[in-house]
């Protein structure tokens, strides 16, 4: 008898919510704080360092894949100048070479010798930039020509590579363009551009709403009413997640049309983990926003959340730029594995299987923090 006066009640909840929303669209923190955050952490990202380390797949040339010749131009002189100092039988590079400039910082590169097939995954995960291959006794270059990162990466090995001189590129047959799709930054950037647009979302869209509201002692009036928690904090959620698609496919609808990009994966694996990523922020933003009533720590606290994602987790560039030892801390990110997993089903056609633990990972951080949210929610 009480479930459909309760469910009224909840529908009314989300309707209040989303007229709110569209009644008052302005959001302090896009105008101001997260110009701030952005700016930062590309500040930090791509400030000059001492020792840039640029990482380049080698393609095993066909003769010696096929075990019918051992002779190799560039494999000869990878292995007659490879520096061999930090070389373990755990490291993951079969050869460095290093390019001392005391002016602009040396430059680290790190070849990854592979077949082509896993450079191009690894290229599309942004692992490496540039693809080497030798054919005919010469080297060839293969790379997103819109990367200005690759193009650096690419004239730097030319001339170490080459005769000591750079080649303009319209004059150089040896430079490959990669504009296959998937490969391309546009590729790499929009999925992170989406995963960020959800963390942002969730974060300050429900964790900021209720602390204002409670910091305004507006939820203590909602007190004396027969409303349930559990309905409030639902109906906060399926607004904020109802925005989300809508931003979201607005966003990759254009880049579809302006940047001919596609979905080579399963839709429906992406769908549910799309969902699942905006269950998991959904249950942090609870949890942050549980307790506190001071608009100013829960600036700090969102912020404590937010930020080392945002710069961490491979929005913009690459997080294996960072020292391997922090690689498998960052994968354990929910940012890290919401933009890694849509990543994959977009640019690499990964399927439902192959995102299954990121979706029970992420779906299971979101229940679990909504209910410990739950449990220590004060309305006052």
């Amino acid at each position: 008898m009480n479930r459909f006066p309760r469910l009224y009640q909840l529908w009314q909840l989300i309707l209040a919510h989303l007229l709110e929303i569209i009644r008052e669209p302005a959001v302090i923190f896009w105008g101001i704080v997260f110009p701030i955050l952005m700016t930062l952490g590309l500040g930090i990202a791509f400030t000059k360092k001492a020792d840039v380390i640029r990482k380049v797949a080698v393609i095993y040339p066909l003769e010696i894949q096929n075990n019918t010749d051992t002779s190799s131009v560039l494999m000869a002189f990878l292995d007659a100048n490879s520096d061999t100092s930090g070389f373990t039988v755990k490291t993951k590079w079969s050869h460095k070479i290093v390019s001392k400039d005391e002016k602009l910082g040396n430059s680290i590169f790190l070849f990854y010798e592979m077949q082509w097939q896993e450079a191009m995954m690894q290229l599309k995960r942004g692992t490496v930039n540039v693809v080497l291959n030798e054919k005919n006794g010469k080297t060839e270059y293969h790379f997103d020509p819109l990367n200005a990162d690759a193009q650096l990466t690419y004239l730097k090995l030319k001339g170490i590579i080459g005769e000591g001189k750079i080649v303009p590129a319209e004059s150089d047959p040896q430079i490959k363009p990669l504009t296959i799709i998937g490969t391309r930054y546009i590729d790499f950037l929009v999925p992170g551009l989406i995963t960020m647009g959800v963390m942002m979302s969730c974060m300050w869209g429900i964790s900021y709403g209720i602390i204002e509201k409670r910091s305004k002692k507006l939820l203590r009036r909602l007190v004396a009413t027969p409303m349930k928690k559990h309905h409030f904090l639902i109906a906060l959620i399926t607004v904020r997640t109802m925005m989300n698609i809508i931003e979201s496919a607005v966003l990759f609808i254009f880049a579809m049309i302006v940047f001919k990009m596609e979905i080579q994966g399963s839709i429906a694996a992406m769908i549910i983990l799309y969902l699942a990523g905006n269950l998991a922020f959904s249950g942090i933003a609870v949890i942050v926003s549980s307790h506190t009533s001071n608009t100013e720590v829960g600036n700090g606290i969102i912020n404590l959340v937010v930020m080392p994602m945002m710069v961490l987790s491979g929005i913009f560039f690459s997080y294996h730029n960072f020292p391997d030892w922090a690689i498998p801390v960052i994968q354990k990110f929910p940012l890290t594995m919401l933009t890694d997993g849509i990543r994959s089903i977009i640019n690499e056609g990964a399927g439902f299987t192959d995102v299954l633990i990121p979706i029970i990972t992420l779906a299971g951080t979101g229940i679990l923090f909504f209910i410990a949210g739950l449990k220590i929610f004060k309305w006052h």
